[in-house]
């Protein structure tokens, strides 16, 4: 009976112990996902499955360059994962990285989307021009290097605020991840599609230029006519109204933590209404 209990509870510290390793690990991985660590994780493991056929298949000179690789791989996780490692340890100061917000993601998608709705329709009263890239399962860090750090909590004022003409972020893209502004004046690759409209100008090619190569949605305000557009996937949609924008936002921008059924519960709630 004792040998039992005694078993019993070095597997619940065994289960505990994995548990924990896969969370953490889990909560790295969710840190630096969209960013250029995630490629360089990506060559590391390129590293160890080379080590692995080295030794499978007796390749002395391919296993010793990759021992080396892997002898000096922890200094060199260090140097490159630098930004990411402390910001890792800031959010562990702060007690973000595992915990959970108060508010519901559904909650904070709405607060998201209501701040770019808000702010892209001020501006198309006052033909202010706009351009807005919203990130979703493509990362898009590579774009926001090109731009100025914001790093800020996305609010419609400090989205209006960038766009405000004469200003040095107002030219240029902003680009927004989760509910934060990433980096404003960024430069957007320009869609060479002979398709686009001769109308449309630069703004318009940068918002398709980016909806071709990521799956981010991007929106522009037209300082000439104050039309709002959005494009995704190389798709462009032109003249929509404050409405019409709020509701491309929801029915295109995912809640990653909420189940499939609640989302159509929603839809057909909001449809029936």
């Amino acid at each position: 009976m004792l040998d039992g209990g005694f078993d019993f509870l070095n597997l619940l510290r065994i289960v505990i112990d994995i548990a924990l390793v896969w969370y953490v690990l889990y909560k790295l991985i969710m840190l630096i996902r969209g960013t250029k660590a995630i490629q360089l994780l990506k060559g590391i493991v390129v590293v160890l499955a080379v080590w692995l056929l080295s030794i499978a298949f007796d390749l002395h000179t391919i296993q010793y360059i990759t021992n080396q690789a892997i002898d000096w791989g922890f200094v060199v996780i260090i140097i490159l994962f630098q930004p990411e490692l402390r910001r890792a340890l800031e959010q562990l100061g702060r007690g973000n990285m595992f915990s959970r917000g108060s508010k519901s993601e559904e909650e904070i998608l709405e607060q998201k989307i209501e701040a770019i709705v808000q702010s892209s329709t001020y501006m198309a009263k006052r033909r202010i021009g706009a351009l807005i890239s919203i990130e979703r399962e493509t990362g898009i860090g590579d774009y926001a290097e090109t731009g100025i750090p914001i790093n800020g909590n996305l609010t419609h004022q400090l989205l209006t605020n960038i766009f405000t003409p004469n200003t040095p972020l107002h030219d240029g893209a902003v680009i927004i991840k989760d509910e934060e502004i990433m980096a404003a004046a960024c430069y957007l690759p320009l869609s060479e599609s002979p398709f686009i409209s001769k109308e449309l100008g630069t703004r318009h090619r940068a918002a398709m230029g980016i909806s071709e190569v990521t799956d981010a949605i991007t929106i522009v305000v037209s300082e000439e006519t104050g039309n709002i557009s959005c494009t995704k996937n190389g798709e462009l949609k032109r003249e929509l109204d404050r409405e019409g924008l709020r509701k491309y936002l929801r029915d295109n921008l995912p809640l990653s933590l909420r189940a499939p059924e609640s989302k159509t519960r929603n839809q057909r709630g909001k449809e029936n209404g």
